[in-house]
């Protein structure tokens, strides 16, 4: 099982995933239902992938109804950040940045109720594969939006609306 990071915002996990390499390649598990510390009671339900050009920006979202999304980014280099602003958090305001991509495969964990996105830091398109514990409901989406560059969303650290080109201030 790999390790566990803890980032602060409760349930935000990210695990470092183990290639199998031989002279094909190589193999990684991405998921599975035994990885209980991981996962806890969350039952994965629907998987998608997704293509983003170098700097783009999907942000910000979050669901209200208990999923929780899975990111592991397959090629390129993706930021995946996490804000919260629930009411009463005692990390409200907190703000979780993660890089990863396919030279070091893990797979992050963003609790719904969190805004969240992701941005391509690399000078090539990234594709990222995502899991979810809810499925998608076209008729009654489980999404609440913001634009990327909303000026409701600020970095702690600079008490500034949050910047998707600022450099990190830790790496992980």
């Amino acid at each position: 099982m790999p390790e566990e990071a803890q980032y602060g915002l409760e349930g935000v996990r990210l695990y470092e995933l183990k290639k199998r390499l031989d002279e094909r390649g190589f193999f990684a598990e991405v998921l599975r239902q035994d990885w209980t510390e991981f996962l806890g009671g969350d039952k994965v339900v629907q998987a998608a992938l997704s293509m983003s050009q170098p700097g783009i920006v999907r942000a910000w979202h979050r669901h209200a109804r208990g999923q929780i999304d899975y990111f592991i980014v397959i090629k390129g280099i993706v930021k995946i950040v996490a804000y919260d602003d629930l009411n009463g958090s005692p990390t409200r305001g907190k703000i979780v940045e993660i890089v990863t991509g396919e030279e070091q495969l893990r797979v992050v964990r963003i609790p719904g109720c969190y805004w969240h996105g992701t941005k391509n830091v690399g000078y090539e398109p990234s594709f990222t594969l995502y899991f979810f514990t809810r499925l998608y409901d076209y008729a009654n989406p489980d999404e609440e939006r913001r634009p990327w560059d909303d000026p409701n969303i600020i970095d702690p650290r600079t008490n500034q609306a949050y910047d998707w080109n600022c450099l990190l201030y830790k790496t992980v």
